[in-house]
């Protein structure tokens, strides 16, 4: 490891050290834990640089001027991109070096780079940073008042089981009376929580980390499992055939090749199974068969954007239909997660009530068969 301006730069260094240099990969940088920069932060930043290029700004004085806009890692991150561009870069390449940007935006760019307009391709990764800011602020949007009664229900059930039950089994012993079933296995329940939880949570907190990991390790076929689900499988396809399509038109209204946009909007899906499904796509598409066909025998996308992408590549116009189609799997992704957190809220709300309810009657019912 050594400090250098650049890959080149470090290259010479090594090589006045009479060091001949194989290969030469700059480091990432470090980021911090849990600190991720926001779509819409993002999406703010494209528009700035799609300003300042539409106005004939050189890219180097745009990329300083964004990078007074940006905060936090994000800033840091156009600066070194800009360091690249420098250095001689083209922007699409001194981003994708970067890892923070999505492939969907890299791929934008290096098509406006091809020919089609820095400053329009710009303005489409703009666009949908934009989009994808809207989806995420939905989907937080409806799973704020479950999130908000799972954490206040299983504190109330925690401190009714720490602090309350054992006062009352403390004051039920000293009585030395025969308790009812259901206030003998309230009592348990609460010792096994208060003696054992420390480990409970230790054991919790292991399984966790053994299944987050057999999840990364074998991450298509989880995603492919959570397909088949009967609400959640058709959400995450409609999430992922929005993306997609989404992708695909953009990058092919730019001019990106056919191949080159599904490898794009493969990465783009955000979900491995999707993904593997658009592979597939992309080697019949290799193959000579049709972009709709292949899409179709792989099941990539949903019924409704396979059924606009064929009319699309009928007629021509296939770039805007893939949006239109994209807009409509985003409705339909919403729908059903409305639907999803619809059933999920009364069910929370009847799980917790149904812990309260059994917990007063276990006591209710200690109190009645309490003999003076």
């Amino acid at each position: 490891m050594l400090d250098a301006a650049s890959e080149p730069a470090a290259a010479a260094v090594l090589s006045a050290r009479g060091l001949y240099p194989v290969l030469v990969e700059a480091s990432q940088p470090s980021r911090p834990l849990f600190r991720r920069t926001s779509t819409r932060q993002m999406a703010t930043v494209f528009e700035s640089l799609a300003a300042f290029v539409d106005a004939g700004v050189p890219l180097e004085k745009a990329l300083q001027a964004t990078e007074r806009v940006a905060t936090g890692p994000l800033r840091e991150g156009l600066g070194r991109v800009a360091q690249r561009v420098r250095e001689g870069s083209s922007l699409g390449g001194a981003l994708a070096a970067e890892h923070a940007f999505s492939p969907v935006t890299v791929g934008l760019v290096r098509a406006g780079e091809r020919g089609v307009g820095l400053g329009a391709a710009l303005g489409q990764a703009a666009a949908q940073l934009e989009r994808e800011a809207e989806t995420e602020a939905r989907v937080r949007s409806a799973l704020t008042y479950p999130t908000l009664l799972a954490v206040v229900g299983s504190g109330a059930i925690a401190l009714i089981v720490l602090f309350v039950i054992p006062r009352f089994a403390a004051l039920l012993a000293d009585l030395g009376q025969d308790l009812p079933t259901a206030t003998r296995i309230l009592l348990s329940l609460s010792a096994g929580v208060r003696g054992y939880g420390l480990l409970l949570g230790v054991a919790g907190v292991s399984l966790a980390i053994v299944a987050f990991r057999l999840v990364t390790e074998r991450r298509a076929a989880w995603h492919a499992w959570l397909l088949r689900l009967p609400v959640v499988g058709a959400l995450r396809h409609a999430l992922a055939s929005a993306r997609a399509s989404r992708t695909l038109g953009a990058l092919l209204g730019s001019g990106t090749p056919v191949l080159a946009a599904l490898e794009i909007a493969r990465e783009a899906a955000g979900d491995a199974a999707v993904s593997t499904r658009i592979a597939a796509a992309r080697g019949r598409v290799a193959e000579g068969q049709g972009l709709t066909a292949a899409l179709d025998a792989a099941g990539a996308l949903t019924a409704n954007a396979l059924q606009l992408a064929a009319i699309g590549e009928g007629s021509g116009r296939l770039p805007v239909l893939l949006a239109k189609a994209a807009q409509l799997d985003d409705a339909e992704a919403e729908r059903r997660l409305k639907t999803l957190v619809s059933f999920l809220e009364p069910g929370m709300i009847l799980l917790f009530a149904g812990l309260v309810a059994f917990v007063a009657a276990a006591l209710l019912q200690a109190v009645y068969a309490l003999r003076p």
